[in-house]
């Protein structure tokens, strides 16, 4: 018995090891931003990278681009409290696409962030959404929508009636949504490469950043925050060169 007992015990430490070396990373204290690269080999990118996500967006350059081309047709299916945001999901075969660069790029999921995590000279939006997408190639743009406190967004509801509370929990998105009214009418956009804002921090993300922002209220910005617990953006980073195209 003494030596199952052994065996067992070291089984527990080597499961408790392991979970303890999980790089867990979050918005604040030794896990923050910061520390990011610090947490995991995978996570480097988040310290040496040179094209990183998010920035502030001051001077531009007019490269007369065409227009963003949106197919949103389906909507999303199910709502995700990961801990870290809280993220809508498309089906697998969703018809949910946008043509960008003319090719066809399919939503996969969107999610939140707030405060904004791009500013537009030196300005934080009170949220911003992120739509991201993959090409045929396995490659992603994100489109990005930008939400100033005011007038209530309907079609925001729709999500945030069943917005799970806790972390790790997975909901059905009952009502039909209609992706194009989490969209601005006038779609001008300023365009730059970037990274994910969350570790991995991969780069090579297409960033679509729309001009003109949408309204969230007082009360829905205040149940996503109460339900994240704290702001979840990451701050903006160097653009080491880029070229912010508009």
């Amino acid at each position: 018995m003494k030596h199952v007992y052994s065996k067992a015990a070291l089984l527990a430490l080597s499961m408790i090891s392991a979970s303890a070396c999980a790089s867990h990373w979050s918005y604040k204290g030794e896990s923050s931003p910061e520390h990011w690269g610090e947490l995991d080999e995978a996570y480097k990118t988040c310290n040496s990278g040179m094209n990183q996500s998010p920035i502030d967006i001051d001077s531009t350059a007019n490269a007369h681009l065409s227009p963003l081309q949106t197919h949103y047709v389906d909507g999303p299916v199910t709502l995700t409290n990961n801990g870290h945001t809280i993220q809508a999901s498309e089906q697998a075969d969703t018809r949910d696409t946008i043509t960008l660069d003319k090719q066809t790029w399919t939503l996969q999921q969107f999610h939140f962030h707030a405060p904004s995590e791009n500013t537009v000279h030196g300005k934080h939006y009170a949220m911003e959404m992120h739509l991201v997408h993959k090409n045929a190639k396995g490659e992603l743009a994100v489109v990005a929508v930008m939400f100033d406190k005011g007038a209530e967004n309907r079609e925001l509801d729709k999500l945030w009636d069943v917005m799970p509370q806790q972390a790790e929990l997975n909901v059905s998105i009952k009502q039909e949504l209609n992706l194009n009214k989490l969209l601005p009418e006038d779609k001008t956009y300023w365009r730059f490469s970037g990274s994910l804002t969350t570790p991995p921090c991969s780069e090579g993300v297409t960033w679509i950043v729309l001009k003109h922002p949408l309204t969230v209220s007082a009360g829905q910005l205040e149940k996503f925050t109460h339900t994240m617990h704290h702001d979840n953006n990451r701050p903006v980073q160097s653009l080491h060169g880029r070229v912010i195209l508009e």
